[in-house]
C-alpha cells in the first residue's frame, strides 16, 4: 500500500480528511498519513521541504512562492466553490441598504480581504470594516461587536453560528461568492511527476470521501465519530458533532473543481496578503486533469448512483 502524507492546520478540517483517508484505504490501496502542522511558517514550507506531500487548506500564499521564490505548486482539488459564512445582523437591519454607511466586523484570521470582495459584490461600497482578532474576543466571536452595538453585521462560520443567534442576532440572506474554499489541495510538480498514480488514486479517494459524506451520512458519521471527533473535542457531544458535520457537508461539491471566478477571486485575496504573487497567471498553478479523467470515464456519476441508492 502506497503512503501519501497530507498536512492540515485546523482540526475543523478533519471530518473531510478522515473520510478521504478511510476511502483511500478501503478502495484505492492508499494509506493517507495525516499530519497536523499548526505553525504557519512550517505549514507553508511543508510541501517544499519534504515534511508533507500534499496540503489541503490555505493555498493563497502559493502564488507568491511561485512568483518570487521559484517554488512551484500544483493545485488540483477544490471541494468548496463558494464562501459559506452566513451573514448575521442586528434586528434593526431589514434590507441590504440598511447596512450602507455602517460598520462590519471582520475576523482578522483566515482571509479577511475576502469579506471586502464579498461586500463589494453585494453592492455595499460604503461600509467601514472593523478588524477583530480572536485574541480580543475569542475564536469566531467577532459577532460580539454586533451585539455590543459597535457594528451592524458580520460573517460567521456555520460551525460557530449558534451563540450569535442565541445572543439575538439574525441571519440575513447574502448571495454566494465564488472562491476556492476550504479543503482545496496542492502538491508540487515534482511529486506529481514521480507519484502520478498515487495522485490519481488520491483524487478518486477524495471524491469518494466527499460523496460518502453527502450521500451516506450515517456511514460517514461512523468514521467522523472516531479520531476526528476526538480532535474536535466533540467525542462526548454527539448532537453538536452532527450539527457541525451538517455545516461541513453542505457546501461540498461532488465534482470538486473550482470556477474561473473562484480562481480569480482567490488570486486577488492571495495578492492582497502576499503581494509578491501579483503578475502571474493563477491558472498556471492549477492542474485538473486527474479530476477530468475520472469524470470523463464516468467514475463520479457511477459513484453517485451507487451511493445514492
Amino acid at each position: 500500500m502506497d503512503t501519501v502524507r497530507l498536512a492540515y492546520r485546523d482540526n475543523d478540517r478533519t471530518p473531510v480528511i478522515y473520510c478521504i483517508k478511510e476511502m483511500a484505504a478501503r478502495h484505492y490501496d492508499l494509506n493517507v498519513e495525516i499530519l497536523r502542522i499548526h505553525d504557519t511558517e512550517a505549514y507553508e514550507a511543508a510541501i517544499f521541504d519534504g515534511a508533507a506531500d500534499m496540503i489541503c487548506e490555505h493555498l493563497e500564499y502559493l502564488f507568491e512562492q511561485a512568483a518570487q521564490n521559484g517554488r512551484k505548486a500544483t493545485m488540483f482539488l477544490a471541494p468548496i466553490r463558494e464562501t459559506d459564512g452566513p451573514l448575521v445582523v442586528t434586528p434593526e437591519v431589514k434590507e441590504l441598504a440598511d447596512l450602507q454607511g455602517k460598520k462590519i466586523a471582520v475576523r482578522t484570521s483566515g482571509r479577511p480581504y475576502s469579506i471586502a470582495l464579498r461586500l463589494r459584490a453585494m453592492g455595499l461600497d460604503r461600509v467601514e470594516l472593523v478588524p477583530v482578532s480572536d485574541a480580543e474576543v475569542g475564536r469566531w466571536r467577532q459577532w460580539t461587536k454586533v451585539t455590543s452595538g459597535e457594528c451592524a453585521a458580520t460573517f460567521v462560520s456555520c460551525l460557530y453560528l449558534p451563540p450569535a443567534l442565541e445572543a439575538g442576532l439574525r441571519l440575513f440572506p447574502a448571495p454566494p461568492f465564488d472562491v476556492v474554499g476550504q479543503y482545496a489541495h496542492a502538491t508540487t510538480p515534482e511529486y506529481t511527476r514521480t507519484h502520478n498514480d498515487v495522485v490519481f488514486r488520491y483524487v478518486k479517494a477524495a471524491v469518494h470521501g466527499i460523496a460518502l459524506m453527502k450521500l451516506r451520512r450515517t456511514d460517514a458519521l461512523d468514521i467522523v465519530a472516531g479520531e476526528s471527533a476526538r480532535l474536535m473535542k466533540l467525542d462526548q457531544n454527539r448532537a453538536e458533532l452532527e450539527r457541525q458535520f451538517a455545516c461541513i457537508v453542505a457546501p461540498l461539491q461532488l465534482k470538486p473543481d473550482p470556477t474561473p471566478a473562484g480562481i480569480a477571486n482567490s488570486y486577488d485575496i492571495g495578492c492582497n496578503e502576499w503581494p509578491g504573487g501579483a503578475g502571474i497567471n493563477p491558472m498556471t498553478l492549477w492542474d485538473l486533469h486527474w479530476l477530468k479523467q475520472i469524470d470523463d470515464e464516468g467514475f463520479i456519476d457511477g459513484l453517485v448512483a451507487k451511493l445514492g441508492r
